[in-house]
């Protein structure tokens, strides 16, 4: 017996099991932390790198490091990397970070994965070579990461490709995430 008109919904499907671990599928290397916190009276503590208790994510060395920021309602992205991983950390705002597996050796080529980077949820991200990436800002203020990439910066070579955010070159549609701001425009980029 229906009570309400569902106009053909779709229903909505589990995001997370009773743990709070996420259900959606995984890029092959990617590697998501939340990360201990240390509140007390006088503000708080979070643990960015902890060689000794996570040497998965800390496997390869420290070897260079530098913050980045975003402006609000902000894209960067796309970028990839043919030797380096990146390992972000969130310092603060919130973040979508979008990524597609372009490898062609990878068992989850093809696949999307959107990270939610934010105070309350997960704070790190490893990203391999080969995963093009994509940084969106969906906080009202500007967001802060730090990225400790594997492998030191080229200044006369830099490992890296980009691509703009909206390309069609990469099947995912970023502006998926600002219905809003697509709304009122005559004609969405993507």
């Amino acid at each position: 017996m229906e009570f309400f008109d569902s106009f053909d919904a779709v229903a909505d499907g589990a995001t997370i099991d009773a743990a709070g671990v996420p259900l959606h599928p995984v890029i092959d290397g990617v590697l998501t932390r939340r990360l201990v916190n240390h509140p007390d009276h006088r503000g708080r503590l979070f643990e960015i790198v902890n060689l000794a208790n996570d040497p998965e994510f800390w496997a390869r060395p420290i070897v260079h490091g530098y913050q980045f920021s975003m402006r609000p309602a902000q894209v960067k992205g796309w970028g990839v990397h043919a030797v380096k991983d990146d390992r972000y950390t969130l310092i603060d705002g919130e973040a979508l970070t979008v990524l597609f597996d372009a490898r062609f050796d990878s068992p989850t080529r093809g696949m999307e994965q959107v990270v939610h980077l934010s105070r309350s949820a997960i704070q790190q991200v490893l990203i391999p070579a080969g995963v093009w990436h994509c940084n969106v800002n969906v906080a009202p203020q500007e967001t802060f990461l730090v990225n400790f990439p594997t492998e030191p910066y080229d200044y006369a070579n830099p490992d890296r490709m980009l691509l703009p955010w909206n390309t069609d070159r990469i099947p995912v549609r970023i502006s998926r995430f600002f219905p809003k701001q697509f709304a009122s425009w005559d004609e969405s980029p993507d």
